[in-house]
């Protein structure tokens, strides 16, 4: 077995993946020849609607679902030709909370330190219970635990084995937003001491929030893979609300015409694309209609709408077929 000399530059390889369940005629092709490259040390948001091959990616990597074809690496190792050492170098924290509930958190953490041959020396069972706050429930049955405590040790039990690379699917799923802060908080400690983190999440703040690349999937096929900056740009779309000194019971047709609504007596928006507008101009027009404004301000798009108009024009194309 072939062992990378040094860190690699890609924790996660994938090249023409495909995943195909069932037997013609009824065969589903779950991934259609999927290509992406995670850098290693980033945070890299995996996105997708329900059934768009998420599940069946990560269950790839994490050596569950075996691939039809293509190569999967996870920092260097190939997932089923150098099994062993790809998965030494993933923990995966599942959707669902797996956790046998006649179990305390430290031994869980034990047990899995264990299945994965590291040494009771080089165990961090008390550093990864104080790092996710269950240090005065280390002794509690697993089953007394409230969610967003089942998620933490999930968490910990992923990181038993100091992989290099973390997956996290749907980590703050039903969780409340004070505990899914304090996860973010903790992904970010763990990916600035070197973990690469692959993250899924229908939270699309959630990924605006953590990631800096950001790849999204449609019916088995990447659509878009950017930095999030990259991404947030390719919507040429702003809205301009005004408000207004003096309120109006109507809306002047001209201002109709040129695209701005109404929302209420003292209020008005319009939509607009900034490469193509200028605001001087903009705000000259309602000068021009007798309307003085008290204040102003913008709505910037974000991922939610990046996602929809992707998906949407991704599958419309599909549909073609």
């Amino acid at each position: 077995m072939s062992v990378p000399s040094s860190l690699p530059d890609l924790a996660i390889d994938i090249s023409s993946l495909v995943k195909i369940y069932g037997k013609r005629p009824t065969e589903k092709h779950a991934l259609k020849s999927l290509d992406l490259s995670i850098p290693r040390g980033s945070i890299f948001g995996l996105l997708g609607p329900n059934g768009a091959g998420k599940s069946t990616l990560i269950n790839i990597l994490a050596g569950l679902t075996v691939k039809t074809s293509g190569t999967a690496r996870i920092w260097g190792y190939e997932v089923e030709a150098q099994m062993r050492m790809a998965r030494s170098s993933i923990g995966v924290v599942p959707q669902e909370l797996n956790i046998d509930p006649f179990f305390s958190p430290r031994e869980l953490l034990e047990l899995q330190a264990g299945l994965y041959g590291v040494p009771k020396r080089e165990r961090r069972t008390e550093e990864l219970l104080e790092a996710v706050g269950l240090t005065d429930r280390a002794e509690s049955y697993a089953r007394t635990l409230s969610g967003g405590m089942r998620r933490r040790l999930m968490v910990a039990k992923a990181m038993v084995h100091a992989p290099p690379v973390l997956v996290l699917d749907e980590p703050t799923a039903g969780v409340d937003v004070e505990l899914r802060r304090s996860l973010w908080d903790y992904v970010r400690r763990l990916n600035a001491a070197g973990t690469t983190v692959l993250l899924t999440t229908h939270y699309l703040e959630e990924a605006q929030e953590l990631c800096d690349r950001i790849a999204i999937i449609n019916e088995g096929t990447l659509v878009a893979n950017d930095t999030k900056e990259a991404l947030l740009r390719r919507i040429d779309n702003k809205r301009l609300i005004v408000t207004l000194a003096q309120e109006r019971a109507m809306l002047p047709d001209t201002l109709r015409q040129t695209g701005w609504e109404r929302l209420d007596a003292a209020h008005l928006s319009l939509a607009y694309q900034p490469s193509r507008t200028r605001i001087g101009a903009v705000l000259a027009g309602l000068q021009a209609e007798g309307l003085d404004i008290t204040d102003l301000t913008t709505e910037q798009s974000d991922l939610e709408d990046i996602f929809l108009q992707i998906t949407r024009s991704s599958s419309s194309l599909t549909s073609g077929f």
